[in-house]
């Protein structure tokens, strides 16, 4: 049987003529062809991003109130109404608890009859007064009776003032039973209750003042001067896509004993409504004027002995050599000043092999 041997010889000459179309295929590119066909470099990239040198610092804070007071009655009394609540919005001049009058009215009817007493003994010592002075002008008086009747006036005069005194005050104090809001604010705390019988300057509401808001944080010694110096804005954590300009207003003399901070009180003049009292801020701190700079890999550096420069890459996988302004070295990085954009990406590893004729492909972290 010859069969084998006949399709071994077939298979053979299969294989040969498929090798010669190979070869003339291969001798039919040409070099741009052949360039085309290579296979593009991986490269690992980092993106450019510009900061300041020095690195902003950020803390938690509570927004509060500038002024916060505690309001209460300038008289004594039992509490007969309360008018608001805790959280409630008041204006000025709004009524916020009222105390008993029954008391403060007696003594406005006893002040008035004081009055009227002292008015009809003034009137009496006048008349005795210019009675004393015509019979002295006629001779029929002495000098002692004429000086004691003038005595007598001036006395009823003093007494009439501080009858009219006291009505005067006893009208104020009838008027203090009610007790009012001093300026715009929110209730943050009620202190009395109907009933409760209040001393005079006794604490009855606490009222923080809607006008002026601020962000209070505890500061470590060491950013006291970046602080005083430097430049803060606020974000909240209820809306962190909201910055609010920050102005240092006032930092605490001595440090908390427990965590050695200094207690610092940054006003918000734009503060709007959406920053309510209680909410939770972040705080960013700044060096002011402070350069910007980028930092990268070391061996992202293209240096021989010329310009330092980066290899960027751009959307089409082409890259570029770019001169840059080099700031400073460290241990593993690179500080640049200028020379690339914000957001490009440079080739980070194998500068000194890189071609420029040649296209890469943009890897972002190695793969093992």
């Amino acid at each position: 049987m010859q069969v084998i041997p006949l399709f071994d010889g077939f298979f053979r000459l299969s294989a040969g003529l498929a090798l010669a179309l190979v070869v003339l295929a291969l001798a039919g590119c040409g070099p741009e062809e052949a360039k085309n066909t290579k296979p593009s470099r991986p490269v690992l990239v980092a993106a450019v991003h510009y900061a300041a040198e020095a690195p902003e610092r950020s803390f938690v804070g509570t927004i509060r109130p500038r002024i916060e007071t505690d309001v209460g009655f300038r008289v004594a009394g039992k509490v007969a109404k309360r008018l608001v609540e805790v959280g409630q919005t008041v204006e000025a001049g709004q009524a916020l608890a009222l105390l008993d009058e029954t008391d403060l009215k007696l003594q406005a009817e006893q002040a008035d009859a004081e009055n009227s007493a002292a008015k009809g003994v003034l009137g009496q010592a006048i008349a005795a007064e210019n009675r004393a002075k015509e019979l002295r002008a006629k001779g029929w008086t002495t000098d002692a009776q004429m000086d004691q009747a003038r005595a007598a006036a001036d006395e009823a005069r003093a007494r009439f003032a501080r009858a009219e005194r006291s009505v005067e005050l006893t009208r104020n104090s009838l008027s203090y039973a009610t007790l009012n809001a001093d300026s715009r604010g929110v209730v943050t705390a009620a202190l009395v209750d109907p009933g409760q019988v209040v001393a005079a300057g006794q604490a009855a509401f606490r009222v923080a003042r809607l006008g002026e808001k601020e962000a209070v944080v505890a500061i470590p010694e060491t950013l006291i001067t970046r602080a005083t110096q430097g430049m803060a804005h606020v974000t909240l954590w209820s809306r962190p896509g909201k910055q609010y300009t920050a102005h240092l207003r006032e930092v605490a003399p001595i440090a908390d004993p427990a965590t050695r901070t200094f207690l610092a009180k940054f006003s918000l003049p734009d503060a709007d409504d959406a920053v309510a009292f209680g909410m939770t801020a972040t705080l960013t701190l700044a060096d002011p004027a402070t350069v910007r700079v980028a930092r990268l890999p070391l061996s992202a550096l293209f240096n021989q002995g010329k310009t330092p420069s980066l290899y960027v890459v751009d959307d089409k996988g082409e890259v570029k050599l770019t001169p840059v302004t080099v700031k400073s070295y460290e241990s593993e990085d690179v500080v640049i000043t200028g020379g690339v954009d914000e957001g490009a990406k440079v080739v980070t590893l194998g500068v000194q092999k890189l071609d420029p004729a040649e296209k890469v492909r943009v890897m972002t972290a190695l793969a093992f």
